[in-house]
């Protein structure tokens, strides 16, 4: 966990619920700012934090969070840093904000958030998409699953996926688990194609299983009180509730593969 850096430029605001802004810190990285007053939920950025740092413990690919101050001189000199809320524009706040890492620090244009299906299925790393069920299950993420798909060069004709945006797990502001089979997955079944069985969750999936309380509240810990509005209490609660939860992972990917989406239809019904 690494100190707090600071916001020095605006670059541009960004689609999503959330009104995030593409932001430059002092160490010279571009960030995916969510400020406290989106309009989705202050705990959002919680949440972002806390379920990036568990999913990077599954070893799944997943930008690096940080906090960004942002000062109130920035925000009162640039006009773009606002929310819009009920037909108005109210200042971004100034403070302590959730930052994720740009994946397209240097490459403009080689990252995309849509790909046609003939271009999904040729994904370096399409492995993962299994692997990120296990953790928007666990964490009972009530979006669809996001990802951005990345080129390393102009040249590359491959595609690799980062996923990104788990401020809906925990059910956004609710901190609540209201699973539902169709939850938390990704929209095209074709990344789904090679799950013929448990071994394609792993090592996600006994990495999440055998988790102890510690490991969990030590990736909690540092998290602003500001973003849960000093419920410590309720926090204390996500993480015991979390730690209860790897007992039901298989269960909750076991409803979402009996759903009408079949989504793993090359895994052989008699499997287990």
């Amino acid at each position: 966990m690494s100190a707090c850096i600071s916001a020095v430029q605006h670059v541009r605001s960004l689609r999503g619920g959330s009104q995030s802004h593409l932001l430059v810190g002092s160490d010279g990285a571009f960030y995916v700012t969510k400020f406290r007053n989106n309009p989705q939920h202050v705990r959002v950025l919680a949440n972002e934090m806390l379920a990036t740092r568990l999913g990077q413990s599954l070893g799944l690919p997943m930008p690096h969070v940080e906090t960004i101050e942002v000062s109130e001189w920035l925000i009162q000199h640039c006009d773009a840093l606002h929310i819009g809320l009920a037909g108005r524009n109210i200042p971004c706040q100034g403070g302590r904000q959730l930052a994720s890492f740009y994946a397209d620090q240097e490459n403009a244009g080689l990252t995309h958030d849509y790909l046609p299906t003939n271009l999904l299925e040729t994904i370096v790393n399409v492995q993962d998409f299994a692997r990120v069920a296990v953790l928007d299950k666990w964490t009972c993420n009530c979006d669809g699953r996001q990802a951005v798909f990345s080129r390393k060069t102009s040249r590359s004709r491959r595609y690799v996926a980062t996923f990104i945006d788990q401020g809906y797990c925990f059910n956004a502001g609710e901190w609540s688990f209201p699973d539902c089979p169709l939850r938390g997955v990704f929209a095209n079944n074709c990344v789904y194609k090679d799950v013929r069985g448990w071994d394609a969750f792993e090592p996600a999936l006994s990495r999440a299983e055998g988790m102890d309380a510690n490991e969990i509240w030590r990736l909690a810990a540092d998290i602003p009180e500001e973003w849960y509005e000093g419920d410590k209490d309720g926090l204390n609660r996500l993480v015991e509730t979390l730690y209860a939860r790897r007992s039901i992972i298989r269960r909750l990917i076991s409803d979402f593969r009996r759903s009408s989406r079949n989504p793993f239809p090359n895994w052989p019904t008699e499997a287990v």
